[in-house]
């Protein structure tokens, strides 16, 4: 139990490891979140998990909170977003209705360059089954 580390609290160790643990939780809700399909959680956990890289891991970078904090907004808890990648800048993913998936593409059009002057990629992806065990 992290809480009854000696590490002290305020140490970027102990965040560093307050971050893994959280998102190792995170990621089990998520997939529970996902199979039933509960945007608002999802939503939840995806900004949880962007503030702890932000705040405890610090592998954010201005661009990208910005970017996160943008769509964020903008989708409320009708869908999620946060960094994704090594950090450090890079990318977000953004899960999005697929209703809304131009509107929240041409807000970050809108808004991205003109807050850092780099021109923003957009890539629509859809999710597919994936890898499974075979029998």
């Amino acid at each position: 139990d992290l809480k009854q580390s000696p590490i002290p609290p305020d140490s970027d160790t102990y965040k560093r490891a307050r971050h893994v643990i959280t998102e190792n939780e995170r990621t089990l809700a998520m997939a529970k979140a996902l199979e039933s399909n509960d945007i608002t959680q999802i939503s939840h956990l995806m900004r949880a998990s962007h503030l702890s890289m932000k705040n405890d891991f610090a592998i954010t970078t201005d661009n990208i909170d910005f970017l996160v904090r943008t769509v964020d907004k903008a989708l409320g808890t009708e869908g999620g977003v946060r960094m994704t990648g090594g950090g450090f800048g890079g990318c977000v993913v953004a899960l999005v209705p697929n209703e809304r998936v131009q509107e929240i593409a041409q807000l970050v059009a809108n808004t991205y360059q003109a807050k850092t002057g780099t021109k923003e990629n957009i890539y629509l992806c859809k999710a597919a089954a994936g890898t499974g065990q075979i029998n």
